[in-house]
């Protein structure tokens, strides 16, 4: 079983990501995980964290040689802002934020909560969801993420094979798929932080290749949407998860919305095992389980609830109304949700995998991958 648990704060020493289960003999290349990383700090509209921290990774423990061993391995990124001794405690608390809740709840301070809580603690989910794509990669694996949203505005993708949108992604200053839509959003981004204030947006992500029978139908927990679900929406900010069609389905009828089946002898030897479908509206999940199409997942990211432009708010210790405190922040982060979900989504599909193949080595799992393939073409 293949999971992992972070700690840190947000202006604390350092970031860390205990990883276990992660197979033997998977070659880390720290290269990758940096370029991660250093999308995750990118984007139009971020604030001015992303021009102190730097984010590189140091695979700590777990690898040898740079192939890994099997055992537990820790993944670090250190916070050059590093101030946290110095920080004052916040007197309001900032509605949208867990500041209120979490105060309440350890009979404590906002800053205790808001320095766990904070989006800079994904930088080392980020790291753990690029090498789980270290994983991936030997079956042929690949995740995609881009913006689909901002605010109001829709981005509509150009046609292009996935290298293609890859390429024009890593061009756009908002991680979309329509290079005329750049300026203008970035214009609308401008006029909202004038106005003191933030936007949201959604992204999507994409995995190609993946083979039939991941998750299963057997058991609600284990279910590969409901953990998908659970992954994504377990990333800051995130307030709704949909798959393939999503919301959509329920306005559309059955034979609207279902996929129909057909075989191509030729594809056999593909992921989809010749089982072809002309629409892919559930998203490459069926009862839980992949079914050789792409996956197709959209996260909604509500705007940053830190506003220059304050909402009203109590001070804790007189109870009287003021405005809600505020802290350094961005005006517009979703090109960075885009990769913080697109590597959430990895390490999931990568547990999943290992959950199906095996998880002692990488070259007991290809092995059984083989075998499964073969057996299941002659399904």
């Amino acid at each position: 079983m293949l999971r992992y648990w972070t700690a840190g704060e947000s202006h604390g020493k350092t970031l860390l990501a205990l990883i276990d289960g992660f197979p033997a003999g998977v070659t880390v290349d720290e290269a990758p995980i940096n370029v991660e990383l250093r999308r995750r700090q990118g984007g139009y509209g971020r604030g001015g964290r992303q021009r102190i921290e730097t984010d590189t990774v140091d695979v700590r423990t777990g690898v040898w040689q740079s192939v890994t061993l099997g055992s537990p391995i820790a993944l670090e990124v250190v916070n050059r802002d590093y101030k946290l001794e110095r920080l004052e405690d916040l007197p309001r608390p900032r509605p949208g934020h867990g500041d209120l809740t979490g105060a309440v709840k350890y009979l404590g301070s906002i800053r205790g909560v808001l320095e766990r809580a904070s989006a800079r603690e994904t930088a080392v989910r980020v790291a753990a969801g690029a090498l789980a794509k270290q994983l991936l990669a030997p079956f042929g694996i690949e995740v995609f993420g881009f913006v689909a949203e901002v605010g109001p505005e829709k981005i509509e993708p150009v046609a292009g094979t996935l290298d293609e949108w890859r390429a024009i992604r890593d061009a756009s200053s908002i991680y979309g798929l329509n290079p005329d839509r750049d300026k203008p959003i970035e214009q609308l981004i401008d006029k909202v932080g004038k106005e003191g204030d933030t936007l949201g947006g959604v992204v999507e992500v994409q995995v190609h290749g993946l083979p039939f029978g991941l998750g299963t139908h057997a058991q609600w927990d284990r279910k590969l949407d409901g953990r998908l679900a659970q992954a994504v929406m377990a990333v800051q900010a995130i307030k709704g998860v949909e798959i393939g069609l999503g919301f959509e389905a329920a306005r559309r009828r059955g034979s609207q919305v279902h996929d129909p089946i057909h075989y191509d002898e030729s594809k056999k030897g593909t992921p989809t095992l010749g089982y072809e479908r002309p629409t892919n509206n559930a998203g490459g999940l069926e009862a839980g389980m992949t079914n050789g199409q792409p996956l197709v997942i959209r996260a909604a990211k509500k705007p940053i609830s830190t506003l220059r432009k304050p909402l009203a708010s109590i001070n804790l210790d007189t109870k009287q109304e003021e405005e809600a405190s505020y802290e350094r922040s961005d005006v517009c982060a979703i090109s960075a949700a885009s990769v913080i979900v697109e590597n959430v989504v990895a390490f999931e599909m990568a547990a999943a995998v290992i959950d199906k193949f095996g998880g002692d080595s990488l070259a007991e799992m290809q092995a059984r991958y083989k075998l499964f393939m073969d057996m299941a073409a002659e399904r």
